[in-house]
């Protein structure tokens, strides 16, 4: 009777002690949270996402979730974005910081976190997608500044990317011989863009029957479907206790740890073969960067980091809009009979398409981006932090210390028992993409596929860059879009206006439902291809 009195005391002084952390916190308002669950329960099983935009549009633009114990900001509207990562660029540039191996016991689930834990923590590892510190930031302006070089934005790329798309309509033609004209486009189109990305990372492309080739990308794609599915929430609230148990997120760390002899063995040949005097790729200027970094902040460890951020950025978002792309062209074909007539009459049959050819194609440039605003694929941009208390939207988010409560002492100090720099982290925010994409104030049919959104009473093509932004805004807005936009293009022009008509299985009707991960792509589907 005692023990089980005790037992009840204790329950009663961490509810209460929950209460006060709650209402003091001085957050902005949202979903009461449960003791170490948080706002689980607000956050449908069966569908997530729309449970987070029915946050926003119940709390406002600026609205608090807890996932476990720990405070995260929820960002909506495109006015709130602009104030926090435009107007307060410098204080919303961080993520992602460094660590400790003890950092696995409170590790949220993102992308970056994997890398962490699968490819082994140094502390000197500053990858792409991390900016806590100034050596991340020196990374990204280094890739910027190759991919740039090797033709990101330029002529040359968009002379090679074309090429690629011959590549491809030769495997579709091959796969309509062999499954008598019924195509499943998942693989093809995969193995297409993240060619792409071969080509400047690896200075070569694969074949698309290459085993290696599509065990890389299984294993990143493992990393993505992870990362929003019920084991990664699950991951998220329980981190402790996931990693000692079986499951899909075990799988996951364990193919991510086998793309690094991988890379390693790309890294080695390019030391064997390349002449730093006329570097082929980002790897043979990576290397010439380790060899004049006197402060090793280029490292082969920080290449792998970079490179595979580089692959899960490159084709995760491009090949899935691809695919959504032809699936919209097949549930809507009023709308490729008229797509295909406008790239005749600009392009014709013989020659392939250029970026100069948007401007001539008013139609074709609107239904590309109603694909990508209708698609949603990336509905949360990436987490940021602020690195000091500020405001948006006249609510505050703080800079405070995160994860002390139910942590134990021992792996929060360091060895002369100071506070480790990992837990002086900011309060998560969390930027809703999709609130912006589904403006219901700017789209007159936002919940519907209407590429007249982009088109004005003269049937030109009608810019909205402030409620189109796929890629984000601000500084640390996605540094592949130039490349994307470019791949967008002439990918789509290339595959659904000059090669191929694209028809739904007879008698079929094709879902528009969607896989849950960072990027969303629709099910599974068949179509026939018809060549034109």
């Amino acid at each position: 009777m005692n023990i089980m009195g005790l037992l009840i005391f204790l329950c009663v002084l961490l509810l209460v002690k929950h209460l006060r952390d709650v209402l003091t916190n001085n957050m902005p308002p949202g979903p009461f949270p449960l003791p170490l669950i948080g706002s689980v329960l607000n956050i449908g099983f069966t569908d997530p996402l729309g449970s987070f935009q029915r946050i926003a549009e119940r709390y406002g633009d600026v609205s608090t979730l807890y996932l476990g114990n720990n405070p995260c900001s929820l960002l909506t509207g495109y006015e709130s974005f602009k104030e926090a990562f435009v107007e307060q660029a410098d204080i919303f540039t961080d993520r992602k910081g460094k660590g400790t191996d003890a950092e696995k016991a409170i590790l949220h689930l993102t992308y970056s976190n994997i890398l962490n834990i699968t490819l082994h923590f140094d502390p000197k590892i500053c990858p792409l997608s991390w900016t806590h510190v100034a050596s991340p930031r020196q990374q990204r302006r280094f890739a910027l500044a190759t991919l740039k070089y090797f033709g990101v934005g330029k002529k040359t790329l968009e002379n090679s990317i074309p090429q690629e798309c011959r590549f491809l309509c030769d495997s579709i033609q091959t796969e309509r011989g062999q499954r008598k004209c019924l195509i499943v486009f998942h693989h093809l189109v995969t193995d297409a863009v993240t060619n792409i990305i071969c080509g400047l990372v690896f200075g070569h492309r694969f074949e698309y029957d290459d085993h290696k080739f599509h065990l890389m990308q299984e294993y990143l794609d493992d990393v993505f479907q992870l990362s929003i599915s019920n084991w990664g929430r699950l991951y998220n609230q329980f981190p402790t206790l996931m990693s000692m148990l079986p499951g899909k997120h075990q799988t996951a760390f364990a193919n991510m740890s086998k793309l690094k002899p991988f890379l390693q063995e790309e890294i080695l040949k390019h030391k064997e073969e390349r002449d730093p005097s006329n570097p082929r790729d980002y790897i043979d200027c990576y290397l010439d960067e380790i060899e004049k970094d006197s402060e090793a902040e280029f490292t082969e460890t920080n290449l792998i980091y970079c490179v595979v951020d580089l692959f899960g950025a490159g084709t995760e978002t491009t090949s899935k809009t691809l695919r959504w792309a032809l699936l919209f062209m097949v549930k809507y074909p009023e709308v490729q009979k008229k797509v295909q007539p406008e790239i005749d009459q600009v392009i014709g049959q013989t020659r392939q398409p250029l970026m100069d050819d948007r401007t001539n194609l008013p139609y074709t440039y609107a239904v590309l981006h109603e694909i990508q605003r209708f698609a949603n694929i990336i509905t949360f941009t990436p987490p940021r932090m602020a690195n000091k208390d500020t405001t948006v939207g006249r609510r505050l988010i703080s800079k405070v210390i995160l994860f002390l409560r139910y942590v134990p002492y021992s792996i929060c100090v360091d060895k002369q028992g100071q506070l480790c720099a990992w837990l002086l982290q900011g309060v998560k925010v969390l930027p809703l993409l999709k609130s912006i994409l589904q403006d219901k104030n700017e789209y007159s049919t936002p919940y519907e596929f209407n590429p007249a959104h982009f088109l004005d009473e003269n049937d030109k093509f009608l810019k909205k860059d402030k409620n189109l932004i796929p890629f984000s805004i601000g500084k640390r807005m996605c540094p592949g879009e130039q490349l994307a936009r470019m791949e967008l293009f002439l990918f789509f022009i290339s595959l659904d206006s000059l090669h191929f008509t694209f028809l739904p299985p007879e008698g079929e009707t094709l879902s528009l439902k969607r896989t849950v991960a960072i990027a969303s792509a629709p099910e599974p589907f068949h179509i026939h291809a018809v060549p034109r």
